[in-house]
Formats: structure tokens, sequence, C-alpha cells
């Protein structure tokens, strides 16, 4: 062999075994190498073994899971331990906002003590310790629901309110139910009475869902309403964020009925007439609904302007526009009213129908005399007290237009629920 040949030989074979050497580096070497190591205590391996050694045993869990979106505004946040117990957790907004929270009495779970605020990012920082003492960390990053995919439902009566044996539990949702998850977000409602009432849920069109018993509430009793809509879906991509429980009690029966043809108010009390009222209803031009109604807001003054409910002259202006009609008390959503009257002569109470539909009672201006009629019934009446008017010659009220459902057979009731 020549030299020259012999010189590329030798090159190769370097070029070679160079190769080999490199990819045995970048392969961490073997156990043998790993022994000849002594330099890092027995090789990466051991430095490995070690670490996990003396790693805590504690395992911190946040939920929801790193970098989930549309979660929700009452469960999320929330951080467990097994095998140890936790130190410290940190909730931030993404404003910087700390949200409080509570620690178990073990200390193995932790939860904020405030509900979430939609559409918001939320950071969780949260600390360990095992039995020996060793520390374990966790953190994660979370967004909660949107407002555009979520839904509510404004509910009345409110939280804690004392209301009349008429009043049913009507829920409004602020965006529309879809046919098909109907069933959903009513199981996810639930009312009950403390008298054992069966008590049903009644669709009227895709944003409302009223419950009612058969028969009115019994006087005395306690009702539940229960919204556990947390992660119900009512529309694709669209779910619930309710979670909670609200309770109201049921006050005394009172049941008064307007008579259009006699022209009076009987008001029934548990059952007694406690009073007759004369009064004077809607003109033969103009009759009142006949019907269940159910007194939903109550005003000591209010503005009545004919224009709003249709009554206008031919320049379009209000038939009527009284600024301070006293004691009024609204039986429908179309704007029928139980109400005072001082600007009628008092010779027309029990004697002539002469309202644009509503109920008048005799009353005085600025409704400070508590000495007449109107007066009377206002101060004896609550939210959610039945007002029954018959012999008007008009259609009964639709059972949507207020909180009237009460105008609907038990069966005509049921076939409105989606269960």
């Amino acid at each position: 062999m020549t030299v020259s040949k012999r010189r590329k030989a030798l090159a190769a074979a370097s070029a070679v075994l160079g190769g080999v050497l490199v990819l045995s580096a970048c392969g961490g070497g073997d156990d043998d190498g790993d022994k000849a190591d002594g330099k890092n205590g027995g090789g990466q391996s051991q430095v490995d073994k070690s670490a996990a050694e003396k790693a805590s045993a504690a395992r911190i869990k946040i939920a929801p899971e790193n970098g989930s979106n549309a979660a929700s505004i009452n469960n999320a946040g929330q951080v467990s331990v097994s095998k140890g117990s936790l130190t410290a957790v940190t909730l931030t907004a993404s404003d910087g906002t700390k949200i409080p929270g509570a620690f178990s009495a073990d200390k193995t779970s932790w939860k904020p003590s405030d509900q979430l605020e939609r559409a918001t990012t939320y950071k969780v920082n949260a600390t360990a310790k095992d039995g020996d003492g060793r520390v374990a960390h966790e953190n994660g990053t979370f967004t909660t629901v949107s407002p555009q995919n979520s839904f509510i439902g404004n509910f009345t009566p409110e939280d804690g309110s004392t209301v009349g044996v008429g009043m049913p539990v009507s829920i409004n949702f602020d965006k529309a139910i879809t046919e098909k998850d109907k069933k959903a977000v009513q199981a996810g409602i639930k009312v009950s009475s403390s008298s054992n009432q069966e008590v049903v849920g009644h669709w009227f069109g895709n944003q409302r869902l009223d419950f009612r018993p058969e028969q009115y509430w019994q006087a005395g009793s306690t009702v539940s309403l229960k919204l556990d809509l947390d992660g119900v879906e009512g529309a694709d991509g669209v779910f619930g964020v309710q979670q909670k429980t609200v309770t109201f009690k049921i006050g005394r029966s009172q049941v008064s009925t307007v008579d259009a043809q006699s022209k009076t108010m009987k008001v029934e009390r548990d059952g007694k007439v406690v009073k007759t009222i004369p009064i004077s209803a809607g003109s033969p031009e103009n009759k009142t609904y006949e019907g269940q109604m159910v007194i939903s807001e109550k005003y000591k003054q209010t503005r009545m302007d004919g224009s709003t409910v249709g009554f206008t002259d031919d320049d379009g202006k209000g038939e009527y526009d009284i600024k301070d009609v006293p004691h009024a008390m609204r039986l429908s959503n179309s704007g029928t009213f139980i109400h005072g009257n001082y600007w009628g002569s008092p010779s027309i109470f029990g004697s002539v129908n002469t309202s644009h539909g509503c109920v008048g009672l005799q009353d005085a201006k600025g409704a400070n005399n508590p000495n007449t009629n109107g007066a009377w019934f206002y101060d004896n009446s609550m939210i959610g007290d039945v007002v029954v008017v018959k012999n008007t010659g008009d259609k009964t009220v639709q059972p949507d237009n207020g909180l009237n459902g009460w105008n609907l057979s038990w069966d005509q009731w049921k076939q409105g629920s989606a269960l």
C-alpha cells in the first residue's frame, strides 16, 4: 500500500470511530460508563433516583384541568391533595384580584368562597406537604364560561320573601332554550313544598318556565326552588351556570272575587269574607279580562298613560295620562291593574263600570288617606294574592299574560311540561 493510500484508510477509520464515539455520547453511555463516572455520584440515573427519593409524596389536583375554557363559575378553582395536606392556595383573576377561599378541616381540599365571574381567566397556585414535610407545588390556569356561551334564569319570587297562595315560581331565561334541551333544563330545576303538594313545570315558549301545584299553595307552607343548571346545555354550545337554592314562605290565604255585574269585590281570607268593597270595572267598550289573576307588582303611586296600552286618540295621544294613580297592583303584563281612583265621582263605585279595563276602588289623591277602600285593599294585599274577575263579558286572560297560569286546567298545565 502506498503512503497516500494508507493515510486515506486511516482517515476513513478515524472518521468512523469518531462517529461511533459521538453517537455513544449522545446516547448517554451504558451502565459501565455511568459507574465509571465518579464525579456525579453514579451517573444521571443515580441523580434521577436520588431526586425521586427526595420528592414529596403529596399529589395536588386542580379542577378544572390546566388550560380549560368554559369553566364553571360555581365549581372551578377547587384544589385537593392526596398523601399530604395543603399549606397554601391562591386564586387570582386576570386583573390581579385575589379570590377568597377556605380549606377543609383536614386541609385536604380548598375551594373559593365567592362565585367566580364569567369570561375571566384565573390562575391557581397551590402548595402541600407530605407526612415527612416534603413540599409539593402545582399551578394551573383556566377561563370561565362567557356570557355568550351561557344562560341564566331570572326567577320570582325572591329568596326569603312571603307571598300569597297564588304565586307561581316563574323563571325567565336570558336565552332561548331549544326544544331538544328543554327536558334537561327542566330536570335541573326542582320545586317542592313543605305541604307535599305535587308541583309541575309548564313552558310558555322557549324562555319562560313556570311551576305550580294543582290547587293554590297551602297557607303557611314553605316552598323551595333548587337550581342545578351548572353545565346543563340549553342550546348548542350554551350552558347553564346557576347552582343555588331559594326558599320562600306562603302567607295567609287571600282570594278576592270581583263581580262586574254586581260591581262589588268580596275579599276572602282563610275562607272567610272579611270585606265587601264597591268597585268600578271596565266599561262595556273596554271590558276587564275575566279569570284568575295574581298580583305581581304593587305601587303606592304610579303613572298610567293610555298610549302605552293602545288607548290613543286621533292624534296618537293617550286617552288618559294620570301621573299619580294611588295604590296600584298589577294583574296582567298588558296593563290590567286593580287600583285606587280619586278622579271618579264616589257615586260610580258599586253602580257603574267606567274604566278602560282596570278595576277601580274609591281612593284619595296622594295615597295618604288610610280610610279609603283603595288604601285598605293595598295595605291588606301582598304579591301573590289572587283576584278572580267574573261577569265582565270579556275573554279569559291568557295564562302567560302575567302570572296567570291558574287559568289552565291541571291536565292542560301538565301537557306543557317537558318531563
